[in-house]
């Protein structure tokens, strides 16, 4: 089975008297274990489609299973709670509070699942672990850069250990190199601690790091494509050292 199974997804928007499809009848499996580039320009698609798999919003028409859960059957609390316990979301502006440490920022969504302090804290330290901020535990977002922002958002995501991934333009706010490091960490994430991730992006060059690239055009996908060859990682960091 599936993660996840989307079969004739129409989204419809009205603007004025006139309506447009944001999604034309799109129909997409991703495997366990894939790591997938969703790519397009603006007003593709592509961030209505990322939207529905987050359950940020729901298609017109259509059908959306993850894990064999049917997405449109559940209400908002049941929703928060697949959100909670089976994806972990990362975003371009890092979405990090800014007045609480990188410590803190990882254990949110635990305090939201119900966890103990003391678990909650253990699992926090091993998740910032993973992604090489066991130094910066006590920083605020402001003491440290978007590279450093960007990995406590991917522990935050990654601490409840979901099966999923979503992140949309990770890089977007991040230069090349801080990108390449962010990308690496993603690609160990998939292989190393057998995550799902898909992954939006405009740049051709970060959806080079995914093992299949799939493009939206006017609400359609227009290819879907395996990569034989993605770029080569030259981080070796050992993720499942740690025990989430």
């Amino acid at each position: 089975m599936s993660l996840i199974e989307v079969k004739n997804a129409i989204k419809t928007y009205q603007t004025g008297e006139d309506s447009f499809n944001a999604l034309n009848c799109v129909s997409l499996s991703i495997e366990r274990g894939e790591f997938v580039a969703i790519m397009g320009a603006s007003g593709s698609g592509k961030s209505t489609f990322m939207n529905m798999l987050g359950t940020l919003d729901k298609p017109n028409s259509g059908s959306y299973f993850l894990d064999g859960i049917d997405m449109l059957s559940l209400d908002p609390n049941q929703l928060a709670d697949v959100r909670n316990v089976k994806m972990g979301f990362v975003f371009q502006g890092f979405n990090l509070i800014s007045r609480t440490s990188a410590l803190e920022n990882v254990q949110l969504p635990m305090i939201y699942k119900g966890i103990p302090e003391e678990e909650r804290i253990r699992r926090a330290k091993n998740a910032l672990k993973i992604v090489g901020l066991e130094k910066r535990e006590d920083h605020m977002p402001n003491q440290m850069s978007g590279g450093q922002q960007q990995r406590v958002a991917i522990a935050r995501a990654i601490v409840n250990d979901p099966p999923l991934i979503l992140a949309d333009e990770p890089t977007g706010n991040l230069d090349t190199k801080t990108s390449i490091e962010v990308m690496e960490f993603f690609v160990n994430l998939n292989k190393q601690m057998g995550k799902t991730i898909v992954l939006v992006t405009h740049e051709p060059d970060i959806a080079e790091y995914c093992g299949r690239i799939v493009r939206f055009k006017d609400g359609n996908i227009i290819s879907d494509e395996i990569n034989k060859n993605p770029h080569p990682v030259t981080s070796t960091s050992k993720m499942e050292d740690y025990v989430l």
